[in-house]
């Protein structure tokens, strides 16, 4: 017998619901078990203090600050170009072979082995280049591995922007820059932003490449030729050396807390300027 559309409806919804449910709580697992072990032994003699006996004992503040200083970096060299590129390929050129190669070549990009990226940074950056194990060179090296996600996300947010706000733009005598600045932007920056969050996130956990090129020093990076460790590398080298599991989970405790303070931040930050940029685009489209 055929089964009815509404029995077949609801299976659907209960499978849905199901799988929705059976992932998040793998994900509060995880985030439940790590905070579990390590929220314990952190304190702000953890937070703010240097490391001591290869990080058995003392803080993790040099790694925070490395992490933040490395993702900063990396934000600063792959954001603007992976928007621009994104504002070259949407509004200024026509479809043919070298948007496809350009797509083409994000693609390849993305699925890179992150160790394969550390290897080149290690190799063009650190020795070619002169840079040493630094924060610029892991900042560069990263910025490689989420210009795809920055490029396509920023892409297809800006071709999601209905045409007939262009059009109204262009009609109203504003010109293409001035519309894709004014009108385009500011209705594709929930899904440009997004990407740029999945590439903070990318960077903050980031292990392989960033210890071949930025090095895994227990040092504070004054400057951004001085090498630095991250918490994903610190924790990786805690776990793996058996130096101290305890000090391991606290550091992947400061590391899941992070990458939810760094997320909810850029979350409201974005509704921010998403409101405030279209306020203005209103008020731009009603002064031409």
């Amino acid at each position: 017998m055929r089964a009815e559309p509404t029995k077949i409806q609801r299976l659907l919804i209960f499978f849905l619901w199901s799988v929705a449910f059976f992932t998040i709580g793998i994900l509060i697992f995880i985030i439940g078990y790590i905070l579990i072990k390590g929220l314990s032994y952190v304190d702000l003699k953890f937070l703010l203090t240097l490391p001591e006996k290869m990080g058995k004992e003392g803080g993790v503040w040099p790694f925070i600050f490395s992490t933040l200083y490395i993702t900063s970096v990396c934000l600063v060299i792959s954001v603007p170009l992976g928007v621009g590129t994104a504002i070259y390929l949407s509004e200024y050129t026509r479809e043919g072979w070298f948007n496809s190669v350009i797509r083409f070549g994000c693609d390849c990009l993305a699925g890179i082995p992150s160790i394969i990226l550390g290897l080149f940074g290690f190799i063009f950056f650190v020795i070619y280049l002169k840079m040493g194990w630094s924060v610029l060179a892991g900042g560069l090296t990263v910025s490689l591995m989420i210009l795809p996600f920055v490029i396509r996300s920023s892409e297809e947010a800006i071709r999601a922007v209905p045409c007939a706000l262009r059009e109204a733009s262009l009609s109203l005598g504003a010109s293409r820059w001035q519309t894709v600045m004014r009108i385009v932007l500011p209705n594709a920056l929930p899904g440009i932003l997004t990407g740029i969050i999945l590439g903070i996130g990318k960077c903050v956990g980031e292990t392989a490449s960033l210890i071949l090129t930025a090095g895994s020093s227990l040092r504070l990076p004054v400057s951004i030729f001085d090498s630095g460790r991250t918490l994903a590398i610190h924790f990786y080298i805690l776990a793996r050396e058996g130096i101290s599991m305890e000090k391991a989970y606290a550091t992947a405790a400061v590391l899941i807390i992070s990458i939810l303070v760094i997320n909810i931040a850029a979350y409201k930050l974005m509704h921010h300027f998403v409101k405030r940029y279209k306020r203005e685009s209103i008020f731009w489209i009603r002064l031409q």
